[in-house]
């Protein structure tokens, strides 16, 4: 197993003494304020009677609950809310107007203002609050009102055009970037905003939507087409407009090429022992190796075939050309480099390890405090805001 040790902990965090709530579930908003309450807030998760719905997303399970959802929900406090009871729901709104600084919410469109707790609502009272909206689709436009998951946005804002080996189905990425690229503008936006509220004392309204990050992805593409009018295509693990830069198989493997300028090109074909590759018209610059990478792609292939990815990184490194092999998760983490940044960190009073949050202040990350957090345990919060 990897080392969870940290070689330096943050034992200041800029978010202390900030109070963040968060009405949502699934990926994006938790994403969202993990990131904030790694960076120091204290984070009040508000849950349905029953609980985020990804605390049953597995198997995997890990102490109690789905992985999925342990991994985007530590350093959080969890209180239950049934949004039909109307006490409950002013009780939270008295806490959200005594104590929080944010609130980000991802509830179905339309929930909380039916309950009195949308933004206008509550700014009107609390001119200082920050309020973050994180819909499906935006919050204009014909389709601003319906649900939608990270697969979804994946296909509608077109990455899972561009993914994929050439002439197959669409793919998804391996994982919900969609929703965790959501949650990391939600918390940037955030973090502006309590920025600019230190300046003027004023909070805001934020939107962000899953849709706008899958659009934001296909920033290249886009240009791309618009320039161009052609239609981006699929390129495996290769890039649209650079060659070689993929991945080739080895005798035990894969590794990834990335010769990405005329230098070093020039050095991977002395490494390959094809000087005669330079002198080719096929391969002079970057422009008509990208138009000739088929042919360009199966000399590479062949040699590399030869080897093992070991072998070919030592060679590759040699020479001085970018490369890397690619490692499933194990490997990853089990990678000295990995253990060296400390990012793999112990969570307290607990078997689990997470991947910290990739940021260093004076050399020190912010430690993972606390476990993800059991459903209510820590509904006394709402105890001073209740009547009767």
């Amino acid at each position: 197993m990897p080392s969870t040790h940290s070689p330096a902990v943050a034992t200041t965090l800029p978010l202390a003494g900030i109070t963040v709530v968060e009405i949502g579930q699934n990926i994006a908003a938790p994403s969202a304020t993990q990131i904030l309450g790694d960076l120091g807030a204290r984070v009040v998760k508000v849950e349905k009677p029953k609980g985020d719905d990804a605390r049953a997303w597995g198997p995997p399970f890990w102490e109690g609950a789905a992985t999925m959802f342990q991994a985007v929900n530590r350093n959080k406090l969890s209180i239950t809310l049934n949004f039909r009871d109307p006490a409950e729901v002013a009780a939270l709104r008295r806490f959200i107007l005594a104590e929080a600084d944010v609130v980000i919410q991802s509830m179905r469109p339309g929930l909380l203002k039916e309950q009195g707790l949308d933004a206008d609502d509550l700014r009107q009272d609390k001119p200082a609050l920050i309020w973050c909206d994180l819909g499906a689709f935006g919050s204009v436009g014909p389709l601003s009102r319906h649900p939608g998951y990270d697969p979804l946005m994946q296909a509608f804002g077109g990455l899972m055009s561009v993914t994929g080996e050439v002439g197959q189905a669409p793919v998804r990425t391996g994982y919900s970037v969609v929703d965790s690229g959501t949650g990391m503008w939600a918390s940037n936006a955030i973090l502006a905003a309590l920025f600019q509220r230190e300046r003027n004392g004023q909070g805001c309204q934020i939107d962000v939507s899953l849709l706008e990050t899958a659009l934001s992805w296909m920033t290249v593409a886009a240009a791309g087409y618009q320039s161009s009018g052609e239609i981006p295509q699929r390129f495996g693990s290769g890039a649209a407009s650079i060659a070689p830069y993929r991945a080739y198989a080895t005798q035990d493997g894969h590794v990834v090429v990335a010769a990405g300028n005329d230098g070093l090109f020039q050095r991977l074909a002395q490494l390959l022992e094809h000087p005669e590759w330079l002198d080719d018209p096929r391969f002079a610059g970057n422009a008509q190796r990208v138009q000739n990478r088929v042919a360009l792609d199966a000399l590479i292939g062949d040699i590399l075939a030869g080897q093992t990815t070991a072998a070919w990184c030592e060679r590759l490194e040699a020479a001085g050309v970018p490369n890397a092999p690619v490692q499933n998760v194990a490997e990853a983490l089990a990678h000295p480099q990995t253990q060296a940044l400390g990012i793999v960190q112990p969570v307290p009073e607990s078997d689990m390890a997470f991947i910290g949050l990739p940021i260093r202040f004076d050399g020190m990350r912010p430690p993972i405090r606390s476990a993800p957090p059991a459903l209510n345990a820590h509904g006394h919060l709402l105890d001073p805001y209740r009547q009767g």
